[in-house]
């Protein structure tokens, strides 16, 4: 009889406010959306961190004939300038490992990345040969942060033609992503102030207007709980929906986005998986129900006192 009651009011209510309860669900699922993609942005980021920063090495490129920098007026490097660097790059502390590579393995490798079906291009990349390569020291680092003491090191030796740094490349990957990740978080953030607002206005419009039957319900002693079931369920309801779409729109985008579009495009990147998305759903769920039923429960010990 009770439940009956409840389920009752649940449907009068929504009736009655149905065109506030819209605007709730939109409200909630627009912020949560947004939440739910600075969220991916964020682990994006950290993964493109983690993978660029595991594999980026600094490389050394040694002088060689052609070479015209200041370090090259001798000419090719020498066995014992190529000692000498060496000697600086190992004995650092901000160094894990150093491998040389030959002037043979440049041209392989160049050879290789460059290969070509164009038959001019091809006579082109046939008139190199390995002796105009470069050889270089690659270098990996134990903290791919701390990068500019092995840099700062080794670009003044005699020897040293050039020093390769990629993260000068990624940082404005990562300063516009990092862009996207604090402008959608800081437009949920309002759109969630307003979904709080919108949750307090229905709540206080749908006790005015049941302001006769809370009253007689006060009178024969229902409980408190009792007369606030049916607006916590309303916003229950709100909240689930709103959640709902903003999850399949989530999903939606990971799958048409990432699955079908990036990965099988780029493999630059580590990319996000389903484990990140369901960590988002996850949270904005817990955001959805929060932003619906805490102000709902302080709407309803405000206005139910009849």
């Amino acid at each position: 009889m009770q439940l009956t009651y409840v389920f009752s009011e649940l449907g009068n209510g929504l009736k009655r406010n149905v065109s506030m309860t819209i605007a709730v669900i939109v409200t909630i699922f627009v912020s949560l959306t947004l939440v739910g993609m600075g969220l991916l942005l964020n682990a994006q980021a950290h993964k493109a961190e983690d993978y660029w920063g595991s594999k980026l090495q600094i490389t050394v490129f040694l002088c060689n004939q052609n070479s015209a920098t200041a370090n090259c007026v001798n000419g090719e490097v020498t066995d014992a300038q190529k000692e000498q660097i060496q000697k600086v790059l190992s004995t650092n502390s901000e160094v894990s490992s150093v491998r040389l590579e030959s002037k043979q393995q440049a041209y392989d490798k160049w050879k290789a990345a460059y290969i070509s079906d164009n038959d001019t291009e091809r006579r082109v990349y046939q008139s190199i040969r390995p002796s105009d390569m470069q050889e270089a020291y690659w270098v990996q680092l134990k903290d791919p942060e701390k990068f500019q003491g092995v840099k700062s090191a080794v670009q003044g030796l005699q020897g040293v033609n050039t020093v390769r740094d990629l993260r000068s490349v990624l940082k404005p990957i990562y300063f516009w992503m990092n862009v996207m990740r604090a402008g959608a978080i800081s437009v949920a953030v309002f759109l969630m102030i307003a979904a709080v607002l919108q949750v307090g206005n229905t709540i206080r419009l749908a006790a005015f207007a049941r302001r006769r039957e809370i009253g007689i319900m006060r009178l024969v002693g229902a409980s408190s709980l009792y007369i606030q079931l049916p607006f916590l369920m309303e916003s229950l309801v709100a909240a689930l929906i709103g959640v709902g779409l903003a999850a399949g729109t989530i999903m939606l985008f990971m799958w048409v986005v990432i699955y079908q579009t990036l990965r099988p495009t780029s493999n630059i990147v580590a990319w996000i998986d389903w484990g990140d998305s369901a960590q988002a759903v996850g949270l904005i769920a817990l955001i959805g129900l929060g932003l619906t039923l805490i102000p709902t429960l302080v709407m309803t010990r405000k206005y139910l006192k009849v």
